[in-house]
C-alpha cells in the first residue's frame, strides 16, 4: 500500500485510481451515514470526502502512522465541517423563533430613514447600511467586526427603534 501511495502522490493516474477503489466503500458508507444523521445528502458530502482525500494526496506523510487511515480522518473532517457549515447557513425568520414577539414591519412606512439612522447608535448605522447594501448578516458582522450574533442582537434594537419612530 505504501508503494501505491508513493505513486499516487508523484501523480501517476493509475495509482490514483487504484487509491480511490480502495477507499471508495468506505468513504461511501461515511458520507451515508452522516447524511442520514444529520439530514445532507450523502452524494454531496462524499464529494466533499474526495475532495479533502485528493487535496491532501501530495501532501500526506508517508511516514507517521498510516497513511489511509490519515486520508479518512480527512475526508470524516471535511463531510463534518461541511454538515456545521450547512447548520450554519440554515436560517429561521423571528417570527418563528418568538412568535409572540414578532414585529411586523409595514415595509411602505411612513419613516425617514435619515430620521432612522440619527436615532441608531454608530454600530447599528453600520450594520443597517450593509444590511441595505445587500450583505448577510455574516457579512455585516465581519464589516462591523462582531459576530453573526451581535447582528442579531443589534437587528432586534433596529427594529424597536424603527417600530417607535412609526408609532410616534
Amino acid at each position: 500500500m505504501e508503494q501505491l501511495l508513493e505513486r499516487a502522490q508523484e501523480g501517476e493516474l493509475l495509482a490514483q485510481t487504484v487509491l480511490v477503489e480502495s477507499l471508495k466503500s468506505r468513504i461511501e458508507k461515511m458520507a451515508a451515514y452522516f447524511g442520514h444523521r444529520c439530514g445532507v445528502d450523502s452524494d454531496d458530502l462524499c464529494q466533499e470526502a474526495w475532495i479533502a482525500v485528493l487535496e491532501m494526496l501530495p501532501r500526506l506523510d508517508l511516514t507517521v502512522g498510516t497513511p489511509e487511515q490519515h486520508l479518512l480522518k480527512r475526508a470524516r473532517w471535511r463531510i463534518l465541517d461541511v454538515i456545521r457549515w450547512q447548520r450554519r447557513r440554515q436560517h429561521l425568520p423571528l417570527e418563528e423563533l418568538h412568535p409572540q414577539n414578532a414585529i411586523h414591519i409595514d415595509p411602505y412606512g411612513e419613516v425617514d430613514i435619515a430620521r432612522l439612522m440619527s436615532a441608531l447608535t454608530v454600530v447599528q448605522q453600520r450594520i443597517l447600511r450593509a444590511l441595505i447594501e445587500g450583505y448577510t448578516w455574516r457579512e455585516a458582522a465581519t464589516i462591523v467586526g462582531c459576530t453573526s450574533a451581535n447582528v442579531a442582537y443589534h437587528v432586534r434594537r433596529i427594529r424597536e427603534t424603527y417600530v417607535r419612530l412609526e408609532q410616534g
